[in-house]
């Protein structure tokens, strides 16, 4: 298979994989690990949305609303973007409508494609096992800060192309650079995001450290998020 890095959402659509492909949408910090960690504990579906007005319609459908702008719970959400709060709750038989201010710009902008599955850290090991089984051409999708690139989710990318790479061949420049910032970041995670990451100082500032650390440990959720007809589900 070839694999290729969508270094924001706004190079998708200058990507070179274009048709039988799946997209993996990757916000490590935070989405993307806050989804998983829904489904782990026990979220029945998410429904990612861009606008924050679409929101209130989908609570009258019996949705939880979970909602994010600059790194900060909504106002009138009942859960934000944060993974370990997810955690600390019994969340089977909810349905979130969730929006956030970079990931689920990517869920939605990868729905294009054949299969649009979400990874980070978190569900590692259980992503490269569905993307073999696939078999497909694979996009890594990084949704970095509001239209600019970040390290922690080239970061992913590089991870996954690293578990591989017995099947894949890296597409562009892109992916050699993932692969690259894995390989030096590999040893110590925390450590090299705490250093090399704005998001991640952005995050501290807000006191989601705890996240932080949660969100760049391999394989803490090992559940496989899918995009059924406009909603996630656990494949």
């Amino acid at each position: 298979m070839k694999i290729e890095v969508s270094l924001t959402p706004d190079l998708y659509s200058h990507r070179t994989l274009h048709r039988g492909h799946a997209t993996v949408a990757i916000d490590v910090l935070r989405a993307s690990t806050a989804v998983c960690a829904a489904f782990s504990a026990g979220c029945e579906a998410v429904l990612p949305l861009d606008q924050l007005a679409d929101i209130d319609q989908y609570r009258q459908q019996g949705y939880s609303v979970a909602a994010e702008r600059g790194g900060r719970k909504v106002g009138n959400a009942e859960y934000g973007n944060s993974p370990t709060e997810y955690l600390r709750h019994d969340m089977h038989g909810v349905r979130l409508a969730y929006s956030t201010t970079n990931g689920t710009v990517s869920m939605l902008r990868g729905a294009d494609a054949d299969v649009l599955m979400v990874g980070c850290l978190a569900n590692l090991s259980r992503l490269c096992e569905g993307i073999r089984a696939l078999g497909k051409d694979v996009v890594l999708l990084c949704s970095g800060w509001e239209g600019d690139y970040c390290n922690e989710d080239v970061l992913v990318a590089g991870a996954i192309l690293d578990r591989l790479s017995d099947v894949a061949t890296p597409v562009g420049d892109a992916a050699h650079m993932a692969t690259y910032l894995w390989n030096l970041s590999a040893r110590n995670l925390i450590g090299f995001c705490m250093l090399n990451c704005s998001h991640v100082e952005r995050l501290v500032r807000l006191g989601a450290v705890a996240d932080v650390q949660f969100a760049l440990r391999v394989d803490t959720c090992p559940v496989l998020p899918v995009l059924k007809d406009g909603i996630l589900v656990v494949e």
